[in-house]
């Protein structure tokens, strides 16, 4: 790390990154990477809210705590905006921002 750089709290390790990003159209596949900073392994991915989902037909396709790989499609219902990609990763979690332009 670079100096004056600290190290997120434990719990909150995970890095997450979506493909592409921003988003051009309603359905279009998303890839979503990253490493789970210590925990034991990718359990689960939420694209949005629970009452109001971005992402749907999430497939994880690789759980490496080391590098994991999952793909899933935009909501047929989304519009234009900024909204949360979170993952659990069994002991760390991790969130990033999709942007969409539809």
């Amino acid at each position: 790390m670079a100096k004056g750089q600290h190290k997120p709290p434990k719990g909150a390790r995970a890095t997450v990154r979506v493909t592409p990003n921003p988003t051009t159209e309603r359905g279009q596949e998303v890839t979503i990477t990253g490493d789970c900073g210590g925990g034991t392994g990718l359990k689960s991915i939420l694209g949005g809210f629970p009452d109001k989902p971005a992402l749907v037909n999430i497939r994880i396709l690789k759980d490496d705590p080391n590098g994991f790989l999952a793909k899933a499609n935009l909501a047929p219902n989304i519009g234009n905006g900024v909204g949360p990609v979170f993952v659990d990763c069994g002991g760390e979690a991790g969130v990033t921002l999709l942007v969409t332009h539809v």
